[in-house]
């Protein structure tokens, strides 16, 4: 701990001299040019530049980076699980509407084995990865989703096994907006977002709020969940502030959730982070995260058996990137992050872990390029892992690469893997962290009429002590689901995608994912690490109706095709049209028009079709 507390004090040293010495000769820069640490992609050449400064600029990285833009269908999108639901290699297990409850996997792993952050924060939940996807941030306030598909612990540390997705927010452009809309359905659904938008000079204010209530399709499952932020930017010498505060309340009725129980859940969060750019290569950042979760087995007798639990975590960075060359750069940093929980069934715990990382990436080495890091995360108790990543492309022409990658992933148990007890679950204090190796390889092909990208990979994913929850065959009467840890745990997949754009405002999307593990072994029954979706395909289209009105009018439709390992093929389609002019702008959004029946987490049945209309108020006034 003494040595790393050097490390670190060294490190803000330089980092303030040499940012100290920058200052005065890039301020004039800041202000017309993004920062030379910005994560910008190479997919997404126009996405806009945040305050963000990521362990490792991804363009560089030669994985398997996909950009979503919450905009390209804002009709049809109400939460982020709507957004990731584009991407194929993205498993969405939903228990609820808008978020209330859902779990997010990459790849066929489980989903404790996927990181979500903020603006390069983490913001899982330590404890329970079903609560990963409650996050206080509003979609109106999210500008662009970073996915990483693929091991992220060399960049990231715990948790990125099988990916990341990191949801990024950016300062308004300049002048005062409000953007307001209201809308109704079946299953007696409301919702209610707003965002007000204001920049003048270096300052920039960003206010966020939603409200979703429905009252259920069966009984007890109504929901409402509420969100509100506040962002602020402010811009000096030294560089961009970044300022947020967050939070959110969500009550919801969780019948058949955890159990054939009319159980009922609350979940409270609060989000406060703050980033400050040192010059252009180095940035600062610290963030807080506290998360309520109240439930209770019988909603209409909450004596019998109730939880509470209250966990808190935070996470301190110090990042910086160097050019070191035309076509080099090196990224380096120090994390500090810690959690605690107290809980009235999983009891007092704590742990923190520090880290540091570095990252060689070697650009346009004629047609090669090159990114090799490592990262060393020490543990509370003294133990370390250490996890190393390699990358590399060839092009084979201007419109051809071929990459490859392979890289360390771990992730440590949540505080209800080790020690949770109810009717039908029993935790495990005994388990190991789960380790990981995976590889990838792939194409990437984009002619120069842009008018196509087509990427298509191959991807193994060798786990070991991963966790799961099981039981034995045959079973015995009140036999609860167990926390193990399995030793060996393999998947093989395949992903590919393209887009056709047929014009500036009409395109195609296509995407396909499939995953295998290997086969259960004798007498076992998983619940979570063999149950996945091995075949997930997405149809997207967005664009324009023909005619003068229809140049007025967004619509995009999506279809989803699912296959889990313990279901057949079930379809989900998804349309929306939108007025794209004009202070008023009616929308519809239909869900489920296949009124499909099914399940995205066993026993837990979802919401027919879904029928919601309404309005949206955009009110703007440009400054220079």
């Amino acid at each position: 701990m003494k040595n790393g507390i050097a490390m670190f004090s060294l490190f803000l040293l330089c980092a303030g001299f040499s940012a100290a010495q920058q200052t005065s000769t890039n301020a004039a820069q800041q202000s017309s040019q993004p920062s030379a640490t910005s994560a910008v992609f190479s997919v997404a050449q126009s996405a806009q530049v945040t305050t963000t400064v990521e362990p490792l600029p991804l363009a560089e990285s030669d994985r398997s980076v996909l950009v979503l833009n919450p905009q390209d269908a804002s009709a049809g999108t109400d939460s982020v699980v709507d957004v990731l639901r584009t991407d194929s290699s993205l498993n969405l297990q939903a228990r609820g509407g808008e978020g209330v409850q859902a779990d997010l996997s990459i790849r066929g792993t489980t989903f404790e084995q996927s990181l979500v952050l903020v603006n390069g924060l983490r913001v899982d939940d330590p404890e329970t990865g079903h609560l990963n996807l409650d996050i206080p941030v509003p979609l109106d306030a999210i500008s662009r989703v970073d996915v990483l598909h693929g091991s992220g612990s060399t960049f990231y540390g715990s948790d990125a096994i099988g990916g990341a997705v990191n949801l990024l927010t950016s300062a308004p452009s300049a002048g005062f907006s409000v953007v307001a809309r209201s809308g109704a359905g079946n299953y007696g659904s409301l919702e209610q977002h707003m965002r007000v938008d204001y920049s003048a000079g270096p300052f920039a204010e960003q206010i966020t709020g939603s409200r979703d209530i429905s009252d259920g399709f069966i009984a007890d499952r109504n929901y409402s969940s509420n969100a509100l932020a506040s962002e602020s930017w402010l811009k000096s010498k030294l560089g961009t502030t970044d300022v947020l505060l967050a939070t959110s309340d969500r009550p919801y009725g969780a019948n058949q959730f955890y159990g054939p129980y009319n159980s009922w859940e609350r979940t409270k969060g609060w989000l406060a982070s703050m980033q400050q750019q040192l010059g252009a290569k180095t940035a600062a950042s610290f963030g807080y995260r506290r998360h309520s979760d109240l439930f209770v087995l019988f909603e209409d007798q909450p004596s019998i058996y109730e939880n509470n639990h209250v966990t808190t975590s935070y996470e301190g960075a110090l990042r910086r990137a160097d050019e070191l060359g035309k076509n080099s750069t090196l990224s380096y940093g120090l994390e500090e992050s810690g959690d605690s929980i107290h809980s009235s069934s999983l009891g007092q715990h704590a742990r923190n872990q520090g880290a540091g990382y570095a990252n060689l990436s070697l650009r346009s080495l004629g047609r090669f390029s090159l990114s090799v890091g490592g990262r060393e995360e020490i543990l509370s108790g003294g133990d370390s892992v250490f996890s190393p990543s390699v990358a590399a492309s060839y092009s084979l022409s201007s419109t051809v690469r071929l990459r490859g990658s392979a890289g360390h992933g771990f992730r440590l148990p949540t505080y209800t893997d080790l020690y949770y007890s109810d009717p039908v679950t029993m935790g495990n204090s005994a388990l190991k962290p789960e380790t990981s190796w995976s590889y990838e390889g792939g194409l990437d092909w984009k002619p120069t009429n842009g008018r196509i990208t087509l990427t298509a990979a191959g991807f193994r994913l060798q786990q070991s002590n991963a966790i799961d929850y099981s039981k034995t065959l045959p079973l015995t009467v009140g036999e609860k689901w167990q926390a193990i840890n399995v030793p060996t745990l393999d998947i093989t997949g395949a992903e590919v995608s393209a887009r056709l754009r047929i014009s500036s405002t009409e395109w195609i999307d296509l995407s396909y994912t499939a995953a295998h593990s290997g086969n259960l072994p004798p007498n076992y029954l998983s619940e979570y690490a063999f149950n996945y979706a091995a075949q997930n395909a997405v149809f997207g289209w967005t664009g324009q109706l023909p005619g003068a009105w229809g140049r007025q009018l967004a619509a995009h439709t999506q279809v989803n095709l699912v296959q889990k390992t313990t279901q057949t093929v079930y379809p989900l389609w998804d349309a929306s049209l939108a007025r794209n002019t004009g202070n008023l702008r009616p929308y519809l959004r239909l869900a489920n028009l296949s009124n499909t029946g099914y399940t995205e987490i066993v026993g837990v049945p979802m919401q027919g079709r879904t029928v919601l209309g309404g309005v949206e108020w955009n009110w703007r006034i440009h400054r220079q």
